[in-house]
């Protein structure tokens, strides 16, 4: 839903109801990811896609159909067969959920300030029930980084997916979750479909050579934040490094310990000298970020590997530690490293091979299962890591 936010947020303004339909579930190979939509107004205005265009027409008779009516949330399913070779599916071989509803901007108040959120660039989630109950399949409610209870849902389901929603959103990820079950508080089981726009991830490039100003440019094409730093004015300039948010002229570890940095940060320590590298990777692999990689030949690496140890670096933090930095693409100039090196930053994020999918068996999109909430205090990494 959040993927057309700037287009609802106008709807709103303008108090133009439309129907949503949403992807609330994969199976297989998609071309889009869950939470994606597809909005159509009274006029029969159309703003993004769910499918990429194999099922975009079924689904847009779909909101006409429910504009007109005024129902309930409806739910479809989308997939291909071969036995019917002129029926509605994706030509991918997946499956498809589709949520559509009707929103009337009046009736729905909340959806405004999380439309307005996001069109501010400012961290924001919206919840909608996907499974569950007929009274609550297909409510949504506005989640946002406090302890304030959205409200919208009975009051044990409220605090239980306010709980999911801000782990998600603290992570930056779109994904369904389970709450209820419970014989006593709330027996129904209810899926919901956390839809989150989070800050950019970070990128920190320490130093200010020519193989940063190539993964600088790769890293804010793929959204990242990035900051290139390096302690020598002279390299560490705006004029070397358009591409990059911020150029920080201090030493790599100083300024490390100065920033913020979270789970989804990748940190790419370029410098190849001991006297930049080892200060700061020795604090970096201590930290709980996402991607640490350092440039260097294997002989580089293995004198590195020997100071970090002598640093007091443990085995196990080494263990985080991509080097020479990036996969084997066979890469020389610094857009071909550029590329190897989001590429290795991309497998290490969504858990991946990194081989060639030719090579590889099974769905080319991995679809994570709907979360469980256990313990609201753990971490959500921590939940993910569990078998």
């Amino acid at each position: 839903m959040l993927n057309i936010a700037d287009d609802l947020h106008r709807w709103y303004g303008e108090s133009r109801p439309f129907a949503l339909a949403t992807v609330v579930g994969v199976q297989g190979s998609a071309p889009l990811p869950l939470g994606t939509s597809l909005a159509v107004d009274t006029n029969g205005n159309a703003v993004g896609s769910i499918s990429g265009g194999c099922v975009e027409g079924a689904v847009y008779d779909m909101c006409q159909r429910l504009l007109e009516d005024g129902g309930p949330a409806q739910r479809a399913r989308f997939g291909y067969s071969d036995d019917d070779a002129f029926a509605v599916g994706l030509t991918c071989g997946g499956e498809l959920d589709v949520l559509v509803r009707r929103i009337d901007p009046a009736a729905h108040p909340h959806l405004a300030d999380a439309l307005a959120a996001v069109v501010k660039g400012q961290p924001a989630a919206v919840a909608q029930v996907v499974d569950g109950p007929e009274d609550l399949l297909g409510r949504m409610v506005y989640v946002d980084d406090t302890d304030t209870d959205p409200g919208g849902l009975p009051a044990v389901l409220s605090r239980q997916v306010t709980a999911q929603a801000q782990a998600l959103l603290h992570a930056g990820r779109t994904a369904l979750v389970e709450v209820g079950g419970d014989a006593v508080a709330c027996p129904d089981r209810i899926s919901v479909l956390v839809h989150v726009h989070a800050a950019p991830p970070r990128m920190l490039i320490f130093g200010a050579i020519d193989f940063a100003a190539a993964l600088s440019q790769a890293g804010r094409f793929l959204g990242y934040r990035v900051t290139v730093c390096d302690a020598r004015p002279v390299f560490a300039t705006r004029a070397r490094f358009p591409h990059a948010d911020e150029v920080v002229v201090d030493w790599p570890h100083r300024y490390l310990g100065q920033t913020t940095l979270d789970a989804r940060t990748a940190v790419c320590v370029l410098t190849h000298d001991p006297k930049f590298d080892i200060p700061v990777l020795r604090e970096v692999l201590a930290l709980p970020v996402g991607y640490v990689g350092a440039m260097g030949s294997r002989r580089t690496h293995k004198q590195r590997m020997q100071l970090l140890r002598e640093a007091g670096v443990s085995d196990e933090q080494l263990a985080r530690l991509r080097s020479p930095i990036g996969l084997d693409l066979g890469a020389r100039s610094p857009e071909e490293t550029a590329v190897s090196v989001v590429a290795e930053i991309l497998a290490t994020r969504n858990q991946t091979t990194g081989l060639s999918l030719s090579d590889l068996t099974g769905p080319i999109h991995a679809v994570p299962g709907p979360m469980k909430l256990e313990d609201p205090h753990m971490s959500l990494l921590q939940r993910m890591a569990k078998p």
